[in-house]
């Protein structure tokens, strides 16, 4: 037994910072592909950054700020002004009065996916739109009547 603990302390003296390291090159080397990430043993090799969201394709192709028409067939139509800076994907409304159904509420505007949501006072969406050309818009109040807006 003696002759065990002074080998083994002939080891410990013998080891060096550069043996550990090595050490450790040669264990990380025997793991290939196998380490993992320790959450759910996921391979640390096969994983991948999320995905990014992308934006809306149509904020990409409407700069929304400014006075915009509101209409909708056999109800009417009305001035609306949008804020927002370039490529915004969301903003407020300021109506000009006299606009149809009960888009005279509209304040905020968001763009969702591909396609304009108007929103009332209290968060209620009141249309929803597709853009159908540059500067123009098309789609459905919430009541299911169409409606465009146009720049």
């Amino acid at each position: 037994m003696v002759r065990v603990r002074m080998i083994m302390i002939s080891v410990r003296s013998r080891w060096t910072t550069g043996g550990a390291v090595l050490l450790a090159f040669m264990l990380a080397g025997c793991l290939g592909d196998r380490a993992t990430s320790g959450i759910g043993n996921e391979p640390l090799s096969g994983r991948t950054a999320p995905a990014p969201t992308p934006a809306p394709r149509a904020a990409a192709l409407a700069d929304m700020a400014g006075r915009w028409q509101l209409a909708q067939p056999g109800a009417g139509a009305c001035g609306m002004r949008f804020s927002g800076t370039p490529g915004a994907l969301e903003g407020t409304i300021a109506p000009e009065g006299g606009c149809p159904g009960k888009f005279f509420t509209s304040r905020r505007w968001a763009f969702d996916q591909d396609a304009l949501v108007i929103r009332d006072h209290t968060g209620e969406r009141l249309a929803r739109l597709a853009m159908s050309a540059p500067g123009h818009f098309e789609g459905q109040a919430a009541t299911g009547e169409v409606v465009s807006l146009t720049q």
